[in-house]
């Protein structure tokens, strides 16, 4: 258990407050409706029989890195992952995977339709990824308790979504609170909390990564007419798929039994100032989910 959530509950409350606060917030708007706007994109041109072709093929990486990546996680299993954390990296990256499916599908043919199977598997990846968060930095079971949970609420918000647009009365609120209430919650967290790992670097590039995709996502059309060739929405997908070339070198190798056991103890209850290296730079990977 981390010392540190443990003796300063006040933390824990604080963020408790914060997240009723960012729900009563957004609940407190009226509802938001999907914009059809959002459906056009600066590049539409066919290639090779495929319509908007640079913004389907541009998924692959996010494929082809996501199942990389769960097939070492899931054969290895790294000693010095917390205990109880594997299947919510597990879930990061079959999120991961089918987010690259399912934007590749959507930018086929973009309509509210396609969208669904675009945004129900990212709420999948998001919510894994916080789970593993919240169990490295706030209290090593609180992910393992609550990531059925996320995954729940996630799926649910884009459903309620989906369905009220289908009724004419679409309301995009509960998924807003489900994209952007943990990727603003991670600063706070990492600023309130210590986590057993050093690799607070990598979570907070994941922090600046996701706000450089809003800018790519942002000035789609005039990044578009800057390179000629790739817009911006297309550069974002490959930059966020390639996010995983950022795994250190050797992150893969496996320990003995008695170090894995010494390093999950270490986990729960040594001081957060005896961090040991974490084996892992997935976090990076969490861009490619925006």
């Amino acid at each position: 258990m981390h010392e540190k959530g443990l003796h300063h509950p006040k933390k824990i409350l604080l963020l408790i407050g914060l997240t009723i606060a960012g729900v009563v917030a957004v609940l407190l708007q009226d509802r938001i409706p999907q914009d059809v706007s959002y459906h056009i994109f600066a590049d539409e041109r066919e290639l090779l029989g495929l319509p908007n072709f640079w913004n389907v093929v541009s998924n692959l990486p996010f494929v082809v890195i996501g199942a990389w990546a769960f097939l070492q996680l899931l054969s290895q299993k790294p000693a010095g992952l917390l205990k109880g954390t594997l299947p919510g990296y597990l879930i990061f990256f079959v999120g991961i995977v089918c987010t690259g499916l399912g934007s590749a599908y959507y930018h086929l043919s973009p309509s509210n339709q396609t969208l669904l199977w675009d945004r129900l598997p990212m709420t999948i990846a998001f919510m894994g990824f916080f789970s593993v968060i919240l169990s490295e930095y706030v209290h090593f079971k609180a992910g393992k308790i609550l990531l059925a949970p996320l995954l729940l609420l996630g799926a649910w918000s884009v459903g309620y979504w989906y369905l009220t647009e289908l009724h004419g009365q679409g309301d995009l609120r509960f998924y807003v609170l489900v994209q952007f209430l943990p990727i603003l919650l991670t600063p706070v967290i990492l600023l309130l909390f210590s986590s057993p790992f050093n690799t607070n670097a990598y979570t907070w590039l994941v922090v600046l990564a996701y706000a450089l995709a809003k800018v790519f996502e942002t000035f789609d059309a005039q990044i578009l007419q800057v390179t000629g060739s790739l817009s911006g929405h297309s550069i974002k997908h490959v930059l966020a798929g390639n996010g995983a070339a950022h795994i250190p070198a050797g992150a893969l190798q496996k320990k003995s039994g008695a170090q894995n056991k010494k390093e999950e103890d270490t986990a729960c209850h040594s001081s957060p100032l005896k961090a040991k290296r974490h084996p892992f730079g997935w976090r990076f990977m969490i861009v490619s989910l925006y």
